[in-house]
């Protein structure tokens, strides 16, 4: 039997992963958005919110739904004592190598390799966070591209870039202006929340 609490974050990667993917596939992406579009479409048909307003709501949900999975999965002060001391080791093993220490590079080397093996570790150990964010955050994404991907009629006024319609592809030629809008206001409100909760970065 599977070893849910070991193996969990790896689970979630994966279906993560299967539900990025299918992005390329209309039928399943259509089925989502049209699926989510039940619980989020009367925001926008029944009670009017106009849609930049719904994804500031949106990007806020995500950020704080964000933030609070890495808050309670990942262990930031064991993460910035282990980078500390990856510094500190590559400060002495360029001085063991300068010196021509071969005695003292031994042992050094001995010591990496338990470093880059408690390195591995923690980064392991960002893929569970990683894997629910983004089962929350994709099938947002997908009514999103569900309700906007053919509506010229919806424009959005920004900086730099002018009124364009949440569907026009301003940045590359393949961004369009609602995902970019949802980004910036999804970055810019969980740099609030995450002073707010006391969130250490990575």
């Amino acid at each position: 039997m599977v070893d849910a609490k070991k193996y969990g974050g790896y689970i979630a990667l994966v279906l993560a992963m299967l539900l990025i993917l299918s992005y390329s596939i209309p039928s399943i992406r259509g089925g989502v958005g049209n699926i989510i579009n039940g619980m989020l479409g009367p925001f926008v048909d029944e009670l009017k919110i106009p849609f930049f307003i719904l994804i500031i709501i949106l990007s806020t949900l995500t950020a704080l739904y964000s933030s609070l999975i890495q808050k309670y999965t990942i262990d930031y002060e064991k993460m910035q004592d282990s980078q500390e001391r990856m510094k500190e080791f590559q400060k002495e093993y360029r001085e063991a190598q300068l010196s021509q220490d071969e005695k003292r590079i031994k042992k050094l080397e001995g010591k990496r390799d338990k470093m880059m093996k408690e390195q591995l570790e923690l980064s392991q150990a960002q893929f569970k966070p990683m894997a629910y964010i983004l089962l929350l955050t994709v099938p947002i994404f997908f009514w999103l591209l569900f309700r906007l991907s053919t509506d010229h009629t919806t424009y959005i006024a920004m900086p730099f870039f002018g009124a364009n319609p949440l569907a026009a592809a301003i940045i590359l030629g393949i961004i369009p202006a609602w995902m970019f809008w949802y980004l910036m206001c999804s970055l810019a409100i969980s740099q609030v929340i995450r002073k707010t909760l006391n969130i250490g970065g990575i």
